[in-house]
């Protein structure tokens, strides 16, 4: 498997893991764990041709870490990122003083209008470092970094969750929390 099958079976694996289980049937617990067997079946039987060691691969190798297998590695999952109604059982933690929200640069108006929304997903995506957040913005377009005061946020009551693949996350970023430096 060459590094744009990889490339695109990740990708594929993002929208089912992620967003549309459904369009290759595959059944996601409440907690968004799919079984590997049946994942596998689907996948090929919609002419993905992956193997276990691909599926393995790909979960290794994916540079933001967006899969993960249970410990037995029977079951897969996104660790984050989701539109569907997934319950990662995740804990709010106390987040850094600062997190780091990347975007297009067509997005700063409306952001400092309306603040950070999570659009349709479960969660605002935040990173604790700019490098992180830049790239983020540049895949969709010019990029636009906004540093978000998270600490103040925690200390008001806002809710932040931390991902397994570290990515934080919270409900909405209110505008009053945020400037735009970069």
């Amino acid at each position: 498997m060459n590094s744009n099958e990889r490339n695109s079976l990740s990708k594929f694996l993002s929208l089912v893991l992620r967003h549309k289980p459904r369009e290759i049937d595959l059944i996601l617990c409440d907690e968004g764990w799919a079984s590997v067997k049946e994942l596998l079946e689907k996948l090929n039987a919609n002419n993905k041709n992956i193997s276990f060691e691909d599926l393995k691969y790909i979960v290794e190798l994916n540079d933001k870490k967006r899969f993960i297998f249970s410990d037995n590695f029977s079951r897969i999952r996104a660790n984050q990122g989701h539109s569907l109604n997934i319950d990662l059982k995740l804990k709010p933690v106390i987040p850094p003083a600062i997190l780091y929200h990347g975007t297009a640069h067509k997005n700063i108006t409306s952001i400092m209008e309306k603040g950070i929304l999570k659009q349709e997903r479960n969660f605002v995506h935040l990173s604790a470092d700019i490098e992180t957040a830049n790239k983020v913005g540049v895949r969709h377009g010019k990029p636009a970094i906004f540093e978000v005061s998270a600490l103040e946020m925690y200390k008001n009551h806002f809710k932040f969750y931390l991902s397994e693949n570290n990515i934080w996350l919270t409900d909405f970023v209110d505008k009053n929390y945020l400037s735009f430096n970069f």
